[in-house]
């Protein structure tokens, strides 16, 4: 990963739709060869912003130059550099898996053999299938085909993984790290946590059309959440003053006889070591590490998940 020198750099990106404010103000730089993430719930405008870095869609204002190129100036060197699976392709219902990726790799000076396109997305054994006989999963393996098929420097993937089993997910997260490995740069729209904190060098969430941080997911989660939280039960007084003077801890909640004391290092040791010393009684110790789920809802004040169109 070299941010010094982006792939993408976003500046000051804004659009209004019919007076809605959809991005206001964006900025982003993505460095090459890193996979980036861009997280959010719906209506944050990620798909807004990745449509605008494909050059579908005009911003209002603002700017975006894709390894130097503007999306809106230089339109046919855009698509020999760029590679985009989009959330949902429909091709011919009778055009068949190998006729597809043959016709993509027509539009590019030096394509991927189709061959090895199909065994590198495990569509093989499909490439006699029309594209109406193929499962969700599979339209979208042939998506990514014909994104990738063009060897662009930059592939923008857009919920990768929807409608694939755990296997087929696991063996595209592989993928991906793969073309990562060789040199591509990987724009990666995601709703799956998991996902991200697998595969991201680093992440931009946003929110309301804005980000509202960025940084290694690991990063995300220790400025966010911290380290962990320490849950357990007493009986009687609470010593919250002398909880929250310990080592580690930066935060202390009371709900009744339940206690949640938060902060970093091991503080389940320091915590029971305490309350051993002071006499109070306690159990059922529970302990709960931060996860980029806790960043995703504290930052956006939603839960992961994608139910509605997102713009």
């Amino acid at each position: 990963m070299n941010v010094a020198t982006p792939a993408i750099e976003v500046r000051q990106l804004r659009k209004t739709y019919r007076g809605t404010t959809a991005l206001d103000g964006v900025d982003l730089t993505v460095g090459t060869g890193e996979i980036f993430g861009i997280l959010g719930p719906n209506g944050a405008g990620k798909t807004t912003t990745v449509e605008i870095i494909e050059g579908l869609t005009s911003p209002d204002s603002g700017s975006v130059h894709v390894l130097g190129i503007d999306p809106f100036a230089d339109r046919d060197a855009l698509r020999q550099v760029l590679g985009a699976q989009l959330q949902e392709s429909r091709l011919p219902a009778k055009l068949r898996v190998r006729e597809a990726v043959k016709l993509y790799a027509s539009f590019y000076p030096d394509p991927v053999p189709v061959d090895e396109m199909l065994e590198r997305v495990g569509l093989t054994d499909k490439r006699s299938t029309p594209f109406e006989g193929l499962s969700g999963g599979q339209q979208q393996r042939l998506s990514i085909a014909l994104a990738l098929v063009g060897r662009p420097k930059v592939a923008i993937l857009d919920e990768v993984t929807t409608g694939l089993d755990p296997t087929a997910r696991r063996a595209m997260w592989q993928t991906i790290l793969d073309l990562r490995d060789s040199g591509l740069t990987v724009v990666l729209i995601t709703h799956f946590m998991e996902e991200a904190e697998r595969l991201c060098d680093r992440v931009a969430l946003m929110r309301g059309g804005r980000i509202v941080a960025t940084d290694t997911t690991g990063g995300i989660i220790e400025s966010t959440v911290g380290g962990q939280r320490v849950t357990f039960d007493v009986a009687g007084r609470v010593p919250v003053a002398d909880l929250e003077r310990l080592p580690g801890v930066t935060g202390v909640e009371v709900d009744g006889s339940t206690v949640h004391v938060l902060g970093r290092g091991d503080l389940v040791t320091a915590i029971t070591g305490a309350l051993h010393g002071w006499g109070v009684g306690y159990e059922r110790v529970r302990v709960h590490q931060g996860t980029l789920d806790d960043a995703f809802l504290q930052l956006t004040g939603t839960a992961a998940g994608r139910t509605e169109e997102d713009r």
